[in-house]
């Protein structure tokens, strides 16, 4: 539930902080009488995600055996991938999201009007949602339905508050903390989300586990109790993981954090 709830509330507060700046730009440009166009944008992407996160769903329902397998590992593959890259692009973009929003508001509406600010708002939020729905689908299946959807809906009832106090009271509320948190949070989320991608493969074959298991704490730590189902739907745990679910989370957590990771200051004292 906590996966799902961090990442509805991650994804939840990147769309109230696009719409708001959205709107802060029309106000700053004098342009509210283009605000429909706006909201009619953020309406028809939060529709659009919601068909294909119910496309997803009804997809892996309907598969069975080797092929539900697979669609469930490509599944949790494709959410760490999506991850990766929103990560990487907040770790070197995130600082000019607002000026860039702005621009694209200046731009648009000068060149399309009303339908390029429609524009504007359906990719930005569309693509939060797409994403949101990816995560959900493939935390459903490492946490079960009931927990992702209680915990999405709570994120993003959340984030939507969030939002509507960041611009109610200010519209220069640095984020850079949060994000720098979430990251790491994430990043570990991301690197369990590969390895049980790679535990599926062993079970149909596609990548051998070499040593399975590599170990076995199941009688200290049980996937089935309280602690253990946290674990699993935030950071993969498995209580006997293969040889190759182990290198790929590890590899994946070392490689990528040593690129994103704030590095810590060394300071050599003067005598």
């Amino acid at each position: 539930m906590f996966a799902a709830f961090l990442l509805a509330l991650r994804e939840g507060l990147e769309a109230a902080l696009v719409i708001g700046i959205l709107l802060g730009a029309l106000e700053k440009f004098q342009l509210q009488s283009l605000k429909r166009s706006v909201w009619l944008g953020v309406a028809a992407a939060v529709g659009g995600s919601l068909v294909v996160g119910w496309g997803l769903n009804a997809l892996g329902m309907e598969l069975e055996g080797q092929a539900e397998a697979a669609f469930e590992g490509v599944m949790m593959l494709l959410a760490a991938g999506l991850l990766t890259w929103m990560i990487f692009w907040l770790h070197r973009q995130g600082a000019a999201i607002r000026r860039e929003l702005e621009h694209d508001v200046r731009v648009e509406t000068q060149r399309r009007g009303a339908w390029g600010l429609f524009l504007v708002a359906f990719t930005a939020v569309g693509r939060e949602g797409i994403e949101l729905a990816i995560f959900l689908l493939a935390a459903r299946f490492a946490a079960g339905a009931l927990p992702t959807w209680g915990g999405a809906l709570l994120g993003l009832a959340l984030a939507a508050f969030g939002g509507w106090v960041i611009f109610t009271t200010t519209y220069r509320l640095n984020l850079k903390r949060f994000f720098q948190l979430s990251n790491v949070l994430l990043l570990l989320f991301a690197a369990g989300l590969v390895a049980h991608g790679v535990h599926e493969f062993n079970e149909i074959g596609w990548i051998p586990a070499v040593v399975d298991p590599l170990w076995d704490i199941g009688h200290l730590l049980p996937e089935s109790t309280f602690i253990g189902q946290v674990l699993t739907a935030l950071f993969g745990y498995n209580a006997n993981p293969s040889l190759t679910e182990v290198i790929a989370y590890l590899m994946y957590v070392v490689s990528i954090g040593i690129l994103v990771l704030p590095k810590p200051s060394w300071r050599v004292a003067r005598t």
